[in-house]
């Protein structure tokens, strides 16, 4: 909850005693004698209320609390009375003020109004942050891209941990992103606007991991693969998650660590100390419809960097990146993307697991979408585009799962 209080009074014995009151409730008082020294720290992102007396000299009390209106309407402003000011003070409440008190008056009082109005202002303020979230898209939905069921329960079991202290450890195959995973936990945790630091294990000594551990201070730490840290490095690290006040350890690894513990690679009170909140990154070829999702989104990246113009993007190239089997994962098609973008060829075969069937069961999939991308989710035009009967076209899209409205 916020804790800052903002106390108008342009008496100084009064204002000391009222602050000192504030103080040893545990609250944060900011003391100002005049409406000209309040007003500059009335602003829309203030996190905390407005204790005002209402009789001073040049603009009053009536004044603050009309300019603390103007700049945020949800400012919890609180008016002092002297006596024979209770009408004055009536009126400031028919005017918006929150609660007024009559000087003088009782600590425990005046305490327990200024903790109700902090309440109220910490709602205010944790509804326009969710708001906001929801408006622009967190971290998750902003860096983590992909319409499949896989991909939401990525961002879900992304946002699980960041909302956890606990350390994370991050599992995928190569390519998949354990980096951005791991930056997209820390932007969305409680310390993000702490460091962020990346250590690559393979390379992490003794002492620059304690220096790496002292620079995230209170931050993240994230270990790019960590199977690959050394037996000393990997002592160090333990010793470090036993004391206090470090940062939170995010760890990588494309290996499999259980099977590195049982051979003796990697130390097990390391292993269960690090493995408290898992996620796993899915391969592109267990969500093959996030294929020309990402595959779109790295050809504009690409085109934005280097200032090209944005090329077509044909069913037949989205048709051909559905039947390949990717095992480089994002980073290859993330390769396949830039080279596209800047014409030096076309898409790449690579080399391909799948059996005919799937992939013909994936290039269908791939130009149903397409076609209702294109229709905007309309399944006659779509139909029609494929040349199509309408049947046989809701036919192959009861097959393959896809909803035309889910393209709207």
């Amino acid at each position: 909850m916020s804790r800052k209080v903002l106390l108008v009074d342009d008496d100084p014995p009064v204002r000391e005693a009222l602050g000192q009151t504030l103080e040893l409730a545990g609250l944060s008082p900011v003391l100002a004698g005049s409406y000209i020294e309040a007003k500059d720290h009335v602003t829309l992102g203030f996190e905390g209320v407005v204790v005002t007396d209402i009789r001073m000299p040049g603009k009053d009390g009536f004044a603050l609390l009309e300019f603390s209106q103007r700049i945020d309407p949800d400012l919890p402003v609180i008016l002092l009375t002297g006596e024979g000011d209770i009408p004055m003070a009536v009126r400031g409440i028919s005017a918006g003020a929150f609660d007024f008190l009559e000087k003088p008056c009782a600590p425990r009082e005046f305490v327990a109004i200024v903790e109700k109005a902090l309440k109220t202002r910490t709602l205010v303020l944790e509804n326009r942050r969710l708001k906001r979230q929801v408006e622009s898209g967190d971290a998750a939905a902003r860096m983590l891209f992909g319409e499949s069921r896989q991909a939401d329960e990525l961002r879900a079991r992304v946002r699980s941990a960041a909302r956890s202290s606990a350390e994370v450890l991050i599992t995928g195959a190569p390519g998949t992103g354990t980096s951005k995973v791991a930056e997209v936990i820390h932007l969305l945790s409680a310390g993000s606007l702490r460091p962020f630091q990346k250590l690559a294990a393979a390379s992490a000594s003794p002492e620059s991991l304690a220096g790496a551990f002292a620079a995230a201070e209170g931050g993240s730490l994230f270990l790019d693969e960590l199977a690959a840290l050394g037996p000393a490095a990997q002592f160090t690290l333990l010793e470090l998650l036993n004391g206090d006040g470090g940062p939170r350890v995010i760890a990588g690894t494309y290996r499999d660590l259980d099977a590195e513990v049982a051979e003796g690679r990697f130390n097990p009170d390391l292993f269960y100390k690090l493995d408290v909140m898992r996620v796993r990154i899915p391969a592109l070829r267990e969500r093959p419809d996030d294929i020309p999702v990402l595959f779109r989104h790295y050809v504009s990246i690409a085109c934005e960097q280097a200032a090209l113009p944005q090329p077509e993007i044909t069913t037949d190239v989205i048709a051909r990146l559905m039947a390949q089997d990717w095992p480089g994962n994002a980073r290859s098609l993330m390769n396949a993307a830039m080279r596209f973008a800047m014409g030096l060829n076309e898409v790449e075969q690579v080399e391909e697991q799948a059996g005919l069937a799937e992939q013909l069961a994936r290039v269908e999939k791939s130009l149903l979408i397409e076609a209702l991308r294109r229709a905007d989710g309309h399944a006659t035009e779509a139909a029609k585009a494929l040349k199509l009967p309408r049947k046989t076209f809701y036919d192959k899209l009861a097959r393959h799962g896809i909803r035309p409205e889910a393209y709207r």
